[in-house]
């Protein structure tokens, strides 16, 4: 964090308010009121996390900053996270600085990648993270400042400050905070960590790149429901169809991942696997070349055979990551696509170590 941390901590406020002041005059804030992370507030959070506050986790070495347990738990405290809430921050932080996520791209990009945290295992009815009902919406302290704790760790430990480091265009909300749990009680499917190599009664952290949640509507019969998504995955203009130009055009130049959330019941879903979904949906990500051209995501003139030529969008299955969570509605899923291809960012999982020490 910036070298006006410790001062700030040692400080004793009588006015709450000029405390905050002070937060949004050091530029520690995401535009939001911040609590003031006092040392006796932080050592609360690193008691939890039974870790030393000068252990470094991980770092930008390429903006020469360095990150500690003791930096991550004050941007949880300022967030308004609770002390149990920690561990789950402190490994979200540390999955965001594995080199394979690369942290400097998804940080700095003009895209505006938000770091979408996907929560697994028996913290999430521990700590009461929402997995279901107004997934991506405001309401749960535990969603909403988890997410936000990734942001202020970026921003102030990160320098990823917007108008800095940050250089986003646009943006989305989920920059703000975006956390949300997979409802694995809701359904018979393969628990995403599990997919990931962890173990069942593991609690886990996944954090991802994206844009935000695409909605998408359909009929509750699987087929259609899944038609209707990879159209959505495949749409000119987004990421997934912005796959650039080099050489042969019949290589698969995007290498990108998607996530794909599903809300509803598990009854409709009882006679697939999430490889059938897989399976349905991987040979649809795709686009023509006549397409791509026309949107000026492939450079060229239009030739007769590019009507009849594709362009696959996802490399492999294996990149396509499904999350049961949402509202009982059968009809809703929310597409999210990376931020940009997997050489520039991968997602990453990180087991939590839950309960604490």
């Amino acid at each position: 964090m910036t070298a006006g941390l410790g001062s700030l901590v040692q400080a004793q406020w009588n006015d709450p308010v000029e405390a905050v002041e002070q937060c949004y005059a050091l530029g520690w804030t995401d535009g939001l009121p911040v609590v003031p992370p006092t040392v006796q507030r932080v050592e609360e959070f690193l008691a939890v996390g039974q870790r030393p506050a000068d252990e470094v986790i991980g770092g930008l070495p390429e903006r020469r900053r360095e990150v500690t347990v003791g930096k991550v738990a004050a941007n949880a405290v300022m967030a308004g996270c609770q002390p149990e809430y920690f561990p789950v921050v402190l490994a979200t932080a540390e999955a965001m600085l594995d080199p394979a996520f690369n942290l400097i791209g998804p940080s700095s990009s003009l895209g505006g990648a938000g770091i979408l945290v996907i929560v697994n295992g028996p913290v999430v009815p521990a700590l009461g993270i929402n997995s279901r009902n107004n997934l991506f919406g405001p309401g749960n302290r535990a969603n909403s400042t988890i997410g936000r704790a990734v942001r202020l760790i970026l921003m102030n430990t990160c320098a990823a400050i917007p108008g800095l480091f940050d250089r986003t265009i646009l943006g989305h909300p989920g920059k703000f905070s975006y956390c949300i749990a997979e409802n694995e009680a809701g359904t018979h499917w393969t628990p995403h960590h599990v997919e990931r190599g962890l173990k069942q009664g593991d609690s886990a952290v996944t954090v991802f790149a994206c844009e935000g949640p695409r909605q998408v509507r359909s009929s509750n019969r699987p087929q259609t429901m899944l038609y209707a998504t990879a159209d959505v995955i495949s749409s000119l203009g987004t990421s997934m169809a912005s796959v650039g130009s080099v050489g042969d055009t019949s290589e698969v130049l995007r290498q990108g991942e998607v996530a794909i959330v599903f809300a509803g019941t598990s009854d409709v879903w009882e006679d697939w696997t999430k490889d059938d979904v897989r399976r349905y949906l991987h040979p649809r990500l795709k686009r023509s070349l006549a397409d791509l051209k026309r949107a000026g995501a492939l450079d060229g003139s239009i030739t007769d055979r590019d009507e009849d030529e594709f362009l696959q969008l996802i490399l492999s299955p294996e990149d396509i990551m499904l999350v049961f969570a949402g509202g009982a509605e059968d009809s809703h899923m929310a597409v999210i696509p990376s931020w940009g291809p997997k050489v520039s960012s991968t997602s990453v999982t990180r087991r939590i170590h839950w309960p604490p020490p």
